[in-house]
């Protein structure tokens, strides 16, 4: 559903939140300060368009137009959804996800998601800090990258996952197609990823409500007009090797969303695997490193392209 809320003169000088609950009925300021961070908010008539930032203040006159998204469900519930489980113990599991399979419910994607696989499988027995709806979840893939994901089974195994993501020790590589040739056989990308300032759905390199980003490559490939890398994140951005590559001149191939589309092959999505994880168990203190074998998907990519 989507708002369009004037100012008018008596909210002249209020905090973007306080505005938003309101002139809204049923919304929160927690609720609309929730909204600001996902990017719901854009300003529409004033001399600072584009997405609206939690700590605004409002003016007379300006226009916000705002998206409230269709209500989650409450609880995700177990479906009979098979799983490619590359790890498991008590602790942990480590599944290989499919391209087209859907992390975790949300607006959209109520059922049908590898949460609910997870809850099939595991029953009671995942961790409880990613709340109903991301119960285990430590960190995501997009729907329309394949490969590794990590979950936890319990509160304890959680923090210390989460824990080395944020230290930036829990090691993630990927490998991909982008389109066209990659200037240098190796190299690191650094540069900030954040919202896109007119388009809420997509992310962007932007100094604007942005986050530090680094994702290093390398090519182990090369072909007539695309170049197969492997890609290592230093960081764990929304879309970031995506948006990285993007930025440097070099799409990932299939990439509809960030400029990597091409009519010759009929890709349902980007050609991005998550291939490698390595990570210290939890319990064990032990380093585990796991493997996904590239999709079929993405080798055939690998022979047309080869063919040119």
């Amino acid at each position: 559903m989507k708002l369009t809320i004037d100012v008018m003169p008596d909210a002249n000088g209020q905090r973007i939140d306080v505005f938003l609950s309101e002139n809204i009925e049923d919304l929160t300021r927690s609720a609309a300060t929730r909204l600001l961070e996902s990017g719901c908010v854009i300003a529409v008539s004033s001399a600072k368009t584009g997405i609206v930032s939690k700590s605004r203040k409002v003016a007379e006159g300006e226009r916000y137009e705002v998206e409230i998204p269709d209500a989650e469900p409450t609880e995700a519930l177990p479906e009979d959804i098979p799983l490619d489980i590359v790890f498991e113990d008590d602790d942990v599991i480590v599944v290989n996800k499919p391209r087209g399979l859907v992390v975790h419910p949300a607006p959209g994607h109520p059922d049908g998601t590898l949460v609910n696989a997870l809850l099939h499988h595991c029953g009671a027995s995942l961790s409880g800090i990613g709340g109903v709806l991301r119960p285990g979840i430590v960190h995501r893939i997009d729907r329309d990258t394949s490969g590794l994901l990590i979950v936890a089974k319990n509160d304890f195994a959680h923090q210390s996952l989460a824990a080395q993501l944020a230290e930036h020790t829990l090691s993630r590589v990927y490998e991909c197609v982008v389109r066209g040739s990659l200037p240098e056989d190796s190299g690191t990308i650094t540069a900030p990823v954040g919202r896109h300032p007119v388009d809420r759905k997509k992310m962007a390199v932007t100094d604007k409500n942005s986050r530090h980003a680094v994702t290093h490559y390398e090519v182990l490939g090369r072909y007539a007009g695309f170049t197969h890398a492997r890609c290592r994140l230093e960081t764990g951005r929304t879309h970031q090797i995506r948006v990285h590559m993007a930025h440097i001149g070099h799409p990932v191939l299939g990439d509809e969303v960030y400029g990597g589309r091409d009519s010759r092959f009929k890709l349902q999505g980007q050609c991005l695997h998550a291939r490698e994880l390595r990570f210290v168990h939890p319990r064990r203190g032990s380093e585990i490193c796991v493997l996904a074998d590239l999709p079929p998907y993405f080798t055939e990519i690998l022979s047309k392209i080869g063919r040119n």
